[in-house]
């Protein structure tokens, strides 16, 4: 169990909201005085793994966990809402859907949600009264230094870990503390307001030294403790580590790996032997398999939804302008593989070297509809075949021309990581104001900020929303040349 999948959380996930979906489809039943046929168990079974993939995804735990009764109220909705898509997809292509009575499905689709969040809240309150009466775990840190500060307020945030900081360990005086976090000039602005600390009172309680920590432990029974030291200080490590066995604690580990910025960091394991993931692609295993079907699938309905409206756009490109209909271009792909992207051509060049001109307002290079083309981004819409080809995604990190790629992978960091998905025809920067002309560095970089986003962020919610935002974008205003 980690320390974010607190007891109360992992009682959601594997207890409560499981009950609350069967038993409301048995009440159900029964009320309709319907047998609850062997059908029946197979839409129970099929909906408890829907239903638990969906709602960790959307990260309504995280929500409750939070206090965002709002968004978590909305984001169960919502997930239930995706749950039934599902359902019912599966339901008409087995043609199983008729062996339910309508009237039980109906009413198990309408009352779900609200007993979900009556449940959810009930639980709330109880733990709000935990927390009032003190029924906290007590925790304290053994080493002060910006992850273990990060830490803690994080417990200060989440009251509903139920957890009490006691205060830290530490073998190094006051001063040298303030002293260390107050020499860091060179971290990111970010980083440094998070952790621009004067003083060592910003850990809480200083309790004493290394050898301090297991007679404390033992006088005050804690239950909790976290080792924060570098992986430098291995011999301290191991001293601990051979001492607290001596005690009833639970002992965690914080690896100061964290105090980078990786890209899907986790414990994970190859065979049997532990190892850490630091930059890791967000879309492997199951989670690749999701959407790579929800990209074949949403390709398929919009090329042939969209099917007369491209017809149309290359007869107006091929008699408004010699050259060819589809404009291709090397890009890079998956793991930074070239890929060959289709446009419908809007210039009258078809640049592919190794410098590449972005288009500008007014472009004089633009065809008589190629401004149009592009600031309605109809001009993208060959890439749906891109998609149906496996060689990219609907929404991901935008496909940059490789010119464009070798120029700014030496100039800005991490820029190579938006390279571990597919390229996507939308993307989290695009929808967030950053599409089109990148003339000065920070352009840029505030969009690799967001490409890189999406990837620690992803979901299929998160890939819906980017969707809808898309379609609302266009039709409202653009920024592409």
């Amino acid at each position: 169990m980690t320390v974010n999948d607190l007891p109360i959380v992992a009682f959601f996930k594997h207890l409560l909201d499981p009950f609350i979906i069967w038993s409301m489809l048995i009440l159900t039943a029964w009320l309709y005085d319907e047998d609850f046929t062997s059908y029946y168990l197979v839409l129970v079974i099929i909906t408890f793994f829907v239903s638990t993939y969906i709602y960790e995804r959307i990260l309504i735990y995280r929500n409750w966990r939070k206090g965002r009764l709002f968004a978590y109220m909305r984001d169960t909705v919502v997930g239930w809402l995706m749950i039934i898509t599902i359902l019912v997809f599966l339901g008409y292509a087995t043609k199983f859907h008729n062996q339910f009575s309508p009237q039980v499905l109906l009413t198990w689709f309408i009352v779900t949600p609200l007993m979900l969040i009556a449940s959810h809240i009930t639980v709330r309150s109880i733990v709000t009264n935990l927390y009032n009466k003190g029924k906290l775990r007590s925790a304290i840190v053994i080493g002060a230094n910006e992850n273990s500060l990060a830490f803690i307020r994080h417990i200060a945030e989440l009251p509903f870990l139920l957890i009490s900081y006691q205060g830290f360990f530490d073998e190094r005086s006051s001063s040298r503390i303030a002293g260390n976090f107050g020499s860091q000039s060179d971290e990111p602005a970010d980083l440094a307001a998070a952790t621009a600390v004067s003083r060592p009172d910003d850990f809480g309680s200083r309790l004493g030294g290394l050898d301090d920590v297991v007679p404390y432990i033992q006088k005050h029974n804690t239950e909790m403790v976290f080792i924060s030291l570098p992986m430098s200080s291995q011999p301290r490590i191991q001293k601990l580590m051979d001492e607290l066995p001596d005690t009833t604690s639970s002992i965690y580990f914080l690896p100061d790996i964290y105090i980078f910025d990786l890209m899907q960091a986790r414990f994970e394991y190859i065979g049997d032997t532990p190892v850490v993931a630091m930059n890791e692609s967000p879309f492997i295993g199951v989670d690749g398999v999701v959407k790579s079907i929800s990209d074949f699938i949403l390709a398929v309905l919009i090329i042939i939804l969209l099917s007369p409206v491209m017809a149309c756009i290359a007869l107006a490109v091929k008699f408004t302008s010699p050259g060819p209909v589809i404009f291709k271009q090397r890009r890079y792909g998956l793991n930074g593989e070239e890929i060959i992207v289709y446009k419908f051509r809007s210039m009258t060049v078809t640049e592919d070297g190794a410098t590449i001109q972005q288009a500008k307002q007014n472009d004089q290079r633009l065809t008589k509809i190629g401004g149009f083309l592009r600031r309605t981004s109809l001009d993208e819409l060959p890439q749906f075949f891109n998609v149906l080809e496996g060689k990219m995604s609907i929404v991901g990190p935008r496909p940059h021309a490789v010119a464009h790629n070798e120029l700014y992978r030496k100039l800005i960091k991490g820029y190579m990581l938006r390279h571990m998905a597919k390229p996507g025809i939308t993307g989290w920067a695009q929808v967030n104001g950053w599409r089109g002309e990148t003339d000065v560095l920070e352009k840029m970089k505030a969009r690799i900020e967001h490409d890189l986003y999406y990837l620690k962020n992803w979901s299929i919610w998160l890939d819906l929303w980017i969707i809808f935002k898309t379609v609302w974008i266009v039709l409202r205003k653009d920024n592409a040349y």
